[in-house]
């Protein structure tokens, strides 16, 4: 290897948050091909529509996939009303688990639905194990200090 020869960065060379170009693009600023793409969309968006909506009524697929996106876009959440028995406590948590299995086999819920709220469910006994372990510790410095 020579004596003179460079070494090259290794690695990310900035902190998080800290641009190698400050004075680049603002954030949100479009690219020149969106910009040229609009342009010559200008003006032109309600007859491109009612050509797509012509070609989705003539039996066109992909037009009538991109029409009905837009009309009606996928649903993304749904609002899921299950009974749940209270939780106080870890050891109660056996329910909630047999409740969303209940909902699933019912029809009540899907089992992505049923997923989610299991991760929900994984969080708040997270949550009590913390509220537990942190009285815990409370009561056994207050034994210490008497």
């Amino acid at each position: 290897m020579a004596e003179n020869t460079v070494r090259k960065q290794r690695g990310k060379p900035f902190k998080p948050g800290q641009s190698g170009n400050p004075a680049g693009k603002p954030a949100g600023a479009k690219n020149r091909a969106t910009l040229a793409a609009l342009e010559l969309l200008e003006g032109e968006a309600s007859a491109l529509t009612r050509k797509a909506i012509d070609a989705a009524l003539g039996g066109d697929m992909a037009a009538l996939r991109l029409c009905l996106d837009r009309i009606v876009p996928p649903a993304k959440d749904r609002p899921v009303s299950i009974k749940f028995p209270a939780i106080t406590s870890a050891t109660d948590l056996p329910k909630i688990t047999a409740a969303l299995l209940a909902a699933v086999g019912a029809g009540e819920i899907g089992p992505t639905e049923a997923t989610t709220l299991a991760k929900l469910v994984e969080v708040h006994r997270g949550a009590l194990e913390v509220a537990d372990i942190t009285e815990r510790i409370k009561r056994l410095e207050e034994k210490v200090k008497k």
